[in-house]
């Protein structure tokens, strides 16, 4: 028995050396640390990614120490991945932000709540007087909750009157966002989680939902008693998920455009098209059967390295299924031609009749755990309610509800945020605020990045942690309140509400972004005129609920309670569009032509590799948080390089070696060398979570045109022993 309490105790990552415990037996853990069963079971959601997991959070004298999936919870049925189960950990981390810190004499000094926010708001204002309103940069973030990001918008855009207000949703979800609006005339995904256990077809595109999503790797078992379907995989990578599917499609990076312009072309050719369908619910079909009639199976095989019998088998079997679902993550998203690919994606669904129909949908797997919520209440890339700035009457509608002049509301967005780090640089943004969110590290091209947070005159971090790469470059930090210690709601990439309550308080000074928003506000005078009588994020919610009320997303028929009770609750029911009317002038859905078109940085004699990168499931985005958790940083301490055992001999490299990975930018030193038939010839693949090794110090500053998402997934590197110089400094190198 004491080698089994060792055991877990190592693995809870408890010290074993300096903790002493006694024993007792919990219900749902068994034998367990007596000190560490739950005095009770406070119910949430899961505060990482999109799928929305239901949780249940234990604490024991005010203190989280256990975590448990929610049985009764549709979305995961009482599962949890390694960082759901790990998740109490951070709350008591030892890395927590926990007072504000003002930069006095180049030091980041202690103060008072109200000099930090005196100070703020004293700071923003001078720069706006002398620089314009638009000299100051927001970014929020999809962790917010959707009250929180709601106030955020309301404060940033109506209080400081700047439209320079952005969210780091846009450096994973922007392109889903646009390519919905360019084929439906709206955001919002029209399937559901369900369709992939009803469907005949899975086809995922770039989407390693085993390491980035796992809960929903559950949807698509086809084991014993499930229903009988197929699952494709397109990935340039042989994924855990493309080694669960039935055809994994290896194709070029970014050649997924040629595949499904391929597909289309095969449907229309062997007629597995819905004419009736596309007669009554669509536009452009002529003009797109001409264009994708070049797009031969010949073609698409020389374009994208698959076999002609891949393409033609894997149109027919979506062509022939009563109901595919296509599924998709950031190997679409992450590109320069991202929001056109979901165009492209839509296309496949449109010509079919595969859209708002049980199992039949094209739909975007999204990234943060609240990242719809903030594209629903946003006022970042349109205004709250999936408004347009340039409507009138979206505008007028607004000005009625939150009883203000109908001038005061943009009639145009922003800069979105790639290009408010671009401002920063060009000098014309001269003050920044970062809130839950480490561009250090997620913002591609670091040298761009460390060039804007250098130049600005004040620079604010809210977060939840300090210090982070972000809070290091800072002239103020304010401390926030995370996940289990706030309430109010998010939004998972099905469109389901769920409720997030907390279980313990805040540690030392730290305050949840509703109260700093709302102090804030109170600082620049416009509390009562933005914020009327509000005193806890309810009254956002109920605001919120008024203001999405007849729109898409509407939130008016579900209270906080109903949505607790139900353990989430759906806007826009399981499908959208059933129907077949559209949010556009003339009720019809746009198919568009889409060429192929080759990325920004192709290989050449001198970076002769193809720089992939991504995640792993025990880490989340930048680490912030996972670093803090002992259990999942000893399971992955830290990043590697994955290469093809053809290129690994061509170098003379050898398993465990020590590389550098080197671009025009810059270089990252000191990884391990892993080599694997996983990543084709030519090909390399990193994961970007590691500030350490921080991949995006070789990425491009290249972005989409029409939705501002980075293309992270693909630039020119070479690859090179790491010298012994090099490996002592271990520090990244920033050529």
């Amino acid at each position: 028995m004491s080698s089994f309490f060792t055991r877990f105790k190592r693995l809870a990552g408890i010290d074993i050396r300096s903790e002493k415990y006694t024993y007792a037996k919990d219900p749902n853990f068994g034998y367990t640390a007596a000190s560490r069963i739950p005095e009770r079971w406070v119910k949430t959601t899961c505060g990482y990614c999109s799928v929305g997991c239901g949780m249940l959070l234990g604490v024991r004298d005010n203190q989280a120490v256990a975590a448990r999936g929610n049985p009764d919870h549709p979305v995961n049925r009482g599962k949890l991945c390694p960082k759901g189960l790990s998740e109490h950990h951070i709350l008591s981390s030892p890395g927590r932000a926990k007072q504000p810190l003002l930069r006095k004499n180049g030091i980041l000094t202690r103060v008072s709540w109200d000099e930090a926010l005196d100070t703020m708001v004293e700071r923003f204002l001078d720069i706006q007087q002398r620089h314009g309103n638009e000299s100051l940069g927001v970014v929020g973030t999809g962790q917010l909750l959707t009250e929180e990001f709601y106030t955020l918008g309301k404060l940033v855009q109506l209080g400081f009157r700047t439209r320079n207000h952005d969210g780091n949703t846009t450096l994973c979800m922007a392109s889903a966002v646009s390519g919905y609006k360019l084929s439906f005339g709206s955001d919002g995904p029209p399937g559901s989680y369900a369709d992939m256990e009803s469907a005949d077809l899975i086809l995922l595109i770039g989407a390693n939902i085993a390491d980035n999503h796992p809960i929903l790797c559950h949807r698509v078992d086809r084991g014993p008693g499930t229903k009988p379907r197929k699952l494709i995989v397109v990935d340039p990578r042989v994924t855990k998920t493309a080694m669960m599917a039935d055809i994994h499609l290896a194709v070029k990076p970014r050649s997924d455009i040629a595949l499904l312009n391929g597909i289309a072309h095969i449907l229309i050719r062997e007629s597995l098209i819905d004419r009736g369908y596309i007669d009554r619910h669509t536009k452009g079909f002529a003009e797109l059967a001409e264009f994708v009639s070049t797009f031969t199976p010949e073609h698409v095989a020389m374009v994208t390295g698959l076999t002609e019998a891949q393409i033609i088998e894997t149109a027919l079997l979506y062509g022939r299924a009563k109901a595919a679902f296509i599924g998709w993550t950031m190997g679409v998203n992450h590109s320069t031609q991202g929001a056109v690919t979901v165009a492209a994606i839509n296309n496949l669904a449109l010509i079919t009749g595969n859209i708002g129909r049980t199992g039949a949908a094209p739909f975007s797997i999204t990234g943060q755990c609240n990242a719809m919520g903030t594209r629903e209440s946003g006022f970042t890339s349109s205004l709250p309610g999936y408004r347009k700035f340039d409507n009138p009457q979206d505008r007028e509608d607004l000005a009625r509800i939150w009883n203000i002049p109908v001038d005061r509301i943009p009639t145009a967005r922003g800069l979105a945020y790639p290009d408010i780090i671009e401002a920063a640089v060009q000098g014309k943004v001269k003050a920044l605020w970062f809130i839950a969110t480490n561009p250090a590290v997620s913002f591609p091209n670091y040298k761009l990045l460390e060039h804007a947070l250098r130049s600005v005159e004040f620079l604010v971090v809210q977060d939840g942690f300090h210090p982070t790469p972000t809070s290091d470059f800072a002239d103020l930090v304010l401390p926030a309140a995370i996940w289990g210690e706030k309430e109010g709601t998010y939004t998972n990439s099905e469109r389901r509400i769920s409720k997030a309550n907390p279980a313990v308080p805040p540690p030392g000074d730290a305050r949840p972004d509703f109260d700093i928003f709302l102090a804030i506000a109170e600082k620049l005078g416009v509390r009562e005129e933005l914020y009327p009588k509000w005193q806890t994020p309810h009254d956002a919610y109920q605001e919120w609920q008024r203001v999405s009320a007849g729109r898409m997303c509407d939130y008016s028929n579900f209270s906080w309670k109903q949505i607790d009770d139900a353990n989430g609750l759906q806007w826009g029911g399981e499908s959208l569009y059933r129907d077949g009317i559209f949010p556009t002038p003339d009720g019809r859905a746009n198919l568009y032509t889409v060429p192929c078109e080759p990325f920004v940085e192709q290989p050449d004699a001198e970076y002769d590799f193809i720089l992939n990168t991504g995640r792993t499931v025990e880490h989340w985005h930048t680490r912030t948080k996972t670093a803090e958790v002992e259990l999942l940083n000893h399971m992955v301490p830290n990043a590697w390089l994955e290469i093809n055992p053809i290129d690994a001999s061509r170098l003379d490299l050898r398993p465990h070696d020590r590389v550098t990975v080197r671009s025009r930018r810059g270089a990252v030193v000191d990884l391990e060398l892993r080599i694997t038939g996983i990543v084709a010839p030519g090909q390399v693949f990193m994961p970007f979570h590691f500030a350490e090794t921080n991949s995006n110090i070789v990425t491009l500053g290249a972005f989409d045109p029409i939705s501002r998402e980075p293309n992270f997934k693909q630039c020119a590197v070479r690859i090179e022993r790491t010298s012994t110089r090099d490996r002592r400094r271990g520090a990244p190198i920033r050529a």
